[in-house]
């Protein structure tokens, strides 16, 4: 991965360069909207509370886990002691990102949801409250840390999640097989060049024309950001906004010309 000095360098040249994040100047429709409707939402959704309660709970968690770590940055089936409050602190997604991801399925309701790297549960908590109608099928490879997870959605009282634990090259498959059309998502499981376009290829077949994926970390590493150069040149891609942190990628036909978006956020 980039090293602290280096990505607050890119963060900067991004925020400098990026289109504003409030819609002037933005000729896409479907852009306008989302920046309007969906990243500057500033409406207090009571999910949020909810959700941020148990982020809370769990960073005061010393309970240690073993976690095997089947990503970017270990060796394969590798494993090691790590408290819940050390993975909450640093492994979970942040309020402001958790909270997008809400703020997406809200908004455009996709009716099947699919996450790679549940971690702690605090995104599919999110993701899964905010379109109760709505399912969610999300994978983390450590299955102690999947055990956990699934008494963070007990104890939010969501039944709207299905929760595969193993290794993503494994479960993906099983997990496709159940989700034959994708609504959106959300590729969180391993920061890797070669992993990240496989999964992403793998998801083609299940997408529609109003299909949304979301990247997370696209500039976390120099493998992550070739994985988001090919993901925005493949053939399928009609759109991408990259929001630094996570980049969603679209594949509506409507879209007659390809085109890349840089917002702030």
């Amino acid at each position: 991965m980039f090293s602290r000095w280096q990505l607050a360098k890119k963060y900067i040249h991004y925020y400098c360069t990026a289109e504003n994040g409030k819609g002037h100047g933005v000729h896409s429709p479907f852009v306008f909207d989302f920046i309007i409707h969906v990243l500057n939402d500033q409406q207090p959704y009571p999910a949020y509370q909810r959700v941020e309660t148990l982020r809370q709970q769990l960073k005061g968690n010393e309970t240690l886990l073993t976690v095997e770590d089947f990503g970017a940055g270990s060796a394969l089936g590798n494993t090691r002691q790590r408290s819940i409050a050390s993975i909450a602190r640093n492994a979970a997604k942040s309020k402001k990102l958790a909270q997008l991801l809400y703020r997406i399925v809200q908004y455009y309701k996709p009716a099947t949801v699919l996450e790679l790297g549940t971690s702690l549960g605090v995104s599919a908590a999110y993701l899964a409250l905010a379109n109760a109608d709505g399912q969610v099928v999300t994978g983390e490879g450590s299955s102690a840390v999947a055990h956990q997870a699934r008494a963070n959605f007990e104890q939010l009282g969501i039944s709207n999640i299905q929760l595969v634990s193993g290794n993503f090259d494994e479960t993906l498959p099983v997990m496709l097989q159940q989700l034959p059309t994708l609504g959106l998502a959300f590729l969180d499981g391993n920061h890797r060049l070669e992993p990240t376009v496989r999964y992403f290829e793998q998801l083609l077949p299940h997408l529609t024309d109003q299909s949304i994926v979301i990247l997370d970390d696209i500039h976390w590493s120099a493998e992550m950001e070739q994985a988001w150069e090919q993901v925005k040149e493949h053939p399928a891609v009609t759109m991408t906004i990259d929001l630094f942190f996570v980049g969603l990628v679209l594949f509506r036909k409507d879209f007659k010309v390809k085109q890349h978006f840089t917002i702030r956020f």
